[in-house]
């Protein structure tokens, strides 16, 4: 099993800080940035960052629907951590000033990928279409941080 890891990142017109506070408000922000790639959005503990446990089901193509409940934690300044009980995968958002009023958010997401041809074109074609939906998410965030 290789490990499949997906990247994507943008700068934001908005502070460090409140694209931080976007991203760990699981109650009121979260979930209105999700794609429509998102469904069954639940808070099942806390909503702002550090202890929060949150499931939502990712439909990442027609056929491939990955059931995440999400542990989240914060282990340094500036960084979310959403760790699936239900898998491997691990997601990891960063944000840091990228200028004057402006921020850089990088979020990368590392699973286990499968093995054989099937592993193989996870690694090919995973990447590109979760990158593709983060892209959307983090246009969505930027929308909401830069009114």
């Amino acid at each position: 099993m290789a490990q499949v890891e997906a990247t994507t990142e943008r700068i934001i017109a908005a502070d460090a800080e409140t694209v931080f506070d976007a991203l760990a408000d699981y109650k009121e922000v979260r979930g209105k940035e999700l794609t429509g790639h998102f469904s069954e959005y639940e808070v099942r503990e806390g909503g702002d960052g550090e202890g929060t446990l949150v499931h939502w089901k990712l439909q990442a193509t027609s056929k491939r629907v990955r059931d995440c409940l999400l542990e989240v934690t914060e282990p340094t300044d500036g960084q979310l951590v959403e760790k699936d009980r239900n898998s491997s995968m691990v997601t990891t958002w960063i944000v840091t000033p990228a200028g004057e009023g402006r921020s850089k958010a990088v979020v990368t997401t590392v699973w286990d990928g499968a093995g054989g041809i099937g592993g193989f074109f996870e690694r090919t074609f995973a990447p590109k279409g979760l990158g593709r939906i983060y892209d959307e998410l983090l246009q969505n965030l930027a929308a909401e941080v830069e009114k």
